[in-house]
């Protein structure tokens, strides 16, 4: 069964005991207070003040800053966050001067609450926030409880790894024994829970930031850079868009503007097609057999000679030389070609049989290469959900090798991989490949040879 025992508030020894019978020990080193009779407050409480804008930024960022110094080190630590509704029941409660039960209403039973009241003048919330952290110099992680009769709870309270949300109040008091101030700071969801009389640790132990749940898997450093604390991640994307395209957090796309394409919005589009069809898909032109480059502005005479293998009359030439995917496909466009389209078993067959032997070979004349892989003209289109060949056309065919593909949305290009019998991978396009470039029938039959 579980069971929660709530922080209360600290007397500090300098301030004048409550009268007798007020308080008592709890058995944690704390002043545990007991509701007094019924009685009208000697002064009328109006809605307490709200802490300042400052005040509020300094209590959370102190509180994140001790959290973020927690040793051992936390692995599963949240930064807290501020709650206007947390600083208003807290509010509330300081203006109590503590006196009289929690102001925690029934449908929130699991809110901690950590108080102190100080003598008027001995310091803010800073000075209240060392103190609760202070307590974990008496506190044994490995058993989960404090030294001697000594109280911990403020400090478990202050670390409790899960507790998101923060709100705190302060308010100054005035009493027989002279003028104070009560500090209350509301936490939820609250901790120092116990099993059997068992106390739950407020955190697991390990390197900052590793234990995170998958929505706050960021980790927030402060500016020191120490420490680290679990948080929703500023982008969960974890990828940002180039040349000013703008990022769809809920699809982890990119709009991009116009002139550029590619997933992180990285590729320039062909600004004109002179002889050949524009694919806005592609954001670059589809040349007219017999043209090539960027924009198929320049005549090409048909290169027979550099045709190394010859499949159906098409033509197929390996480079020796190493690319992104979009700096091959231009490559291969200047040529008056386009990266390889495998349509059937038997060019897959013939294709890699021949890369095989190309590696035993090793005709590799420039080694500024990442991998033994090279790229074929198909790419995952996040937009139509599927790997379609440079052309537009869907993949009827593939030959992906076991377990591929796998990084669907980030390995948006397509490679014949060398450790898989030149199978197909799915690989981030920006990785260096050699690449197959390909000379189609139809183009072959248009062209001239040269005199």
């Amino acid at each position: 069964m579980e069971t929660r025992v709530p922080s209360r508030y600290l007397w500090l020894p300098e301030f004048p005991r409550p009268p007798e019978g007020s308080c008592h020990s709890q058995g944690y080193g704390e002043g545990m207070c007991t509701p007094h009779p019924p009685r009208p407050h000697p002064y009328p409480l109006l809605c307490p003040p709200a802490l300042s804008t400052k005040e509020t930024f300094l209590v959370l960022s102190l509180h994140n800053k001790l959290r973020s110094k927690v040793q051992p080190p936390a692995a599963n630590m949240q930064k807290l966050e501020w709650s206007e509704e947390l600083g208003r029941l807290a509010g509330a409660r300081a203006a109590s001067c503590l006196e009289g039960p929690g102001p925690a209403p029934p449908p929130a039973p699991q809110l901690g609450w950590s108080e102190a009241l100080l003598p008027a003048g001995a310091g803010g919330f800073g000075a209240v926030l060392e103190l609760w952290f202070a307590e974990g110099q008496r506190y044994d992680y490995r058993t989960g409880r404090c030294a001697g009769n000594a109280t911990c709870r403020h400090y478990t309270q202050l670390v409790w790894a899960t507790a998101g949300q923060l709100g705190c109040g302060r308010h100054r008091c005035t009493s027989p024994h002279g003028p104070s101030e009560a500090f209350t700071c509301a936490y939820s969801p609250g901790g120092n829970w116990e099993v059997a009389g068992t106390p739950i640790l407020p955190y697991k132990q390990g390197p900052w930031c590793s234990l995170c749940t998958a929505g706050l898997s960021g980790c927030f450093k402060s500016w020191d850079h120490s420490g680290g604390l679990c948080e929703v991640p500023r982008n969960p994307c974890r990828m940002s868009c180039r040349n000013s395209g703008r990022l769809d957090m809920s699809s982890c796309q990119c709009t991009c503007p116009r002139g550029y394409t590619g997933r992180y919005c990285q590729v320039r589009c062909s600004g004109q097609c002179l002889h050949g069809r524009f694919r806005k898909e592609e954001c670059s032109c589809l040349c007219d057999a017999g043209y090539g480059g960027a924009e198929c502005g320049t005549k090409i005479h048909f290169p027979f000679h550099a045709c190394d293998v010859r499949i159906d009359s098409d033509c197929f030439m390996v480079s020796p030389e190493a690319d992104t995917y979009y700096g091959a496909k231009i490559k291969c466009q200047e040529k008056g070609a386009m990266l390889a389209q495998i349509r059937n078993q038997k060019v897959q067959d013939i294709l890699a049989f021949y890369l095989s032997r190309l590696e035993m070979g090793n005709r590799v004349t420039d080694t500024d290469f990442e991998t033994g892989n090279f790229w074929i003209g198909l790419t995952y289109k996040t937009s139509k959900a599927s790997f379609r060949w440079d052309v537009g056309e869907p993949s009827s065919f593939t030959s992906f090798a076991f377990g591929q593909p796998d990084n669907q949305g980030f390995g948006n290009c397509v490679e014949m991989q060398a450790s898989a019998a030149f199978n197909w991978n799915d690989q981030r396009c920006k990785t260096r490949n050699r690449y197959i470039c390909q000379f189609t029938q139809e183009h072959i039959a248009l062209w001239q040879r040269d005199p």
